[in-house]
């Protein structure tokens, strides 16, 4: 009877587990994967820039476990789109002409850029995208004297996944689908994304465009 009833708890807790692992991510889960990320992908390009910043300014990051995973391939997705335009994903806040001194300034380009960028759907190129122009903007915010505008731009990113990216994520399965971007090995996959990564780049062209040219 004892081996019947440990074997009886132990698929019950088999069962719990596989639920948790099954489940789909809810709604402030992803928000809230999303901002982790974010700061990491932040934290990354600051210290790429040679600008510190303190452990008291930064928050809880994607490191370590499935999360910390996401958070690497996220970053050498973004380092390839980086590389095939150097200029474009750089003095973000210049190209916008926009103050790094107020936030809802900030606030608004950022979120304006955002939607643009994704005014035809969603792609995860365009997300890497995202997140390189959140990294861009912060090292602009950061290096022109404005760090606390770290959080407002990780709040915006938030704020848009929130209202215009959570259903595609849920489609997805979660942040971890963007793993497949790295996993498959065929050179004809590369060449595929490195083309998506491309078209990525005019659509943020447009989008800088876009912000420039509408009524202030």
């Amino acid at each position: 009877m004892k081996g019947m009833e440990m074997l009886r708890r132990s698929s019950v807790f088999a069962a719990e587990v596989m639920e948790v692992f099954d489940r789909s991510p809810t709604d402030k889960e992803l928000v809230s994967q999303a901002k982790a990320l974010c700061r990491d992908y932040i934290h990354s390009r600051l210290n790429r820039a040679g600008i510190g910043w303190s452990k008291s300014e930064q928050s809880p990051s994607a490191s370590g476990g499935p999360q910390g995973e996401v958070s690497s391939v996220l970053l050498w997705l973004g380092d390839e789109l980086e590389y095939l335009r150097p200029n474009v994903y750089r003095n973000v806040a210049r190209q916008l002409n926009i103050t790094v001194a107020s936030e809802s300034v900030v606030s608004d380009a950022f979120l304006a850029v955002a939607s643009e960028i994704f005014s035809t759907g969603v792609t995860w190129g365009k997300v890497v995208s995202l997140y390189a122009v959140a990294g861009a903007l912060a090292v602009d915010c950061v290096r022109h004297g404005h760090p606390a505008m770290v959080h407002t731009i990780v709040d915006c990113l938030g704020e848009f996944v929130r209202k215009s990216l959570v259903s595609w994520l849920k489609r997805r399965g979660g942040w971890a689908d963007i793993t497949k971007c790295v996993v498959n090995t065929d050179p004809r996959f590369r060449s595929h994304w490195l083309v998506s990564a491309a078209c990525t780049c005019v659509h943020f062209l447009k989008a800088v465009v876009f912000y420039l040219l509408r009524e202030r």
